[in-house]
């Protein structure tokens, strides 16, 4: 008997993390995302609350650094021209946060056990991050192309102005920017019903 309730408990498990860290389906629609994963609509709320960033701000952030996957990591670059090598870092996760950036982040908020790959740490991580850009440097919570730059570049970066000649990321915060503000409509159409369920299902 024992014997089947371990087995059934581990299927049960591996069943959670399956769904838990699967893609959401509709990656261009951000009530279709939270209806999807009721359990992130919950952590996006918490992560606002606790550091004031907006939802749609963080998770724009997220769709354009990982496309919402667990694993993530950063693509690798080419040995003479078409033989795969090194990664281009060593950012991971959901976030793609760097292994020196999450170790100052779970210092910094005590959260010892924080995991890249889980989407909870990683949405509280980038309302952390947001943060910590507009207390030090003064970039709106509101304002998700800045924040984009100093999310890709650092604080220090972004001072300095080191993506004035990378147009290629330029137009990055471009979308990051186009698709919070997209996303901002849409969460005014179904962010009650969400709320409503978040006991639920958060």
């Amino acid at each position: 008997m024992w014997r089947a309730v371990l087995l059934l408990g581990g299927l049960w498990a591996a069943v959670n993390v399956v769904f838990r860290d699967a893609t959401p389906r509709n990656l261009d629609d951000i009530c279709a995302i939270f209806e999807d994963k009721r359990g992130w609509y919950a952590a996006a709320t918490k992560s606002e609350q606790r550091w004031g960033t907006p939802k749609h701000v963080q998770m724009s952030i997220i769709r354009q650094e990982s496309s919402f996957k667990n694993n993530a990591k950063s693509p690798r670059t080419k040995l003479l021209g078409f033989i795969p090598w090194k990664r281009q870092s060593n950012a991971y996760g959901y976030a793609q946060a760097l292994d020196k950036t999450w170790l100052r982040y779970k210092n910094a908020t005590g959260r010892r056990y924080a995991n890249r790959d889980d989407f909870n740490d990683a949405i509280d991580f980038v309302g952390w991050y947001t943060n910590l850009s507009n207390s030090s440097v003064g970039i709106s919570k509101w304002d998700p192309y800045n924040q984009y730059l100093a999310y890709h570049e650092g604080q220090a970066g972004w001072v300095r102005g080191s993506y004035e000649d990378k147009d290629w990321l330029k137009r990055t915060a471009q979308r990051v920017d186009v698709r919070a503000r997209e996303w901002w409509v849409q969460l005014q159409r179904c962010e009650d019903d969400l709320h409503n369920g978040w006991s639920i299902f958060g």
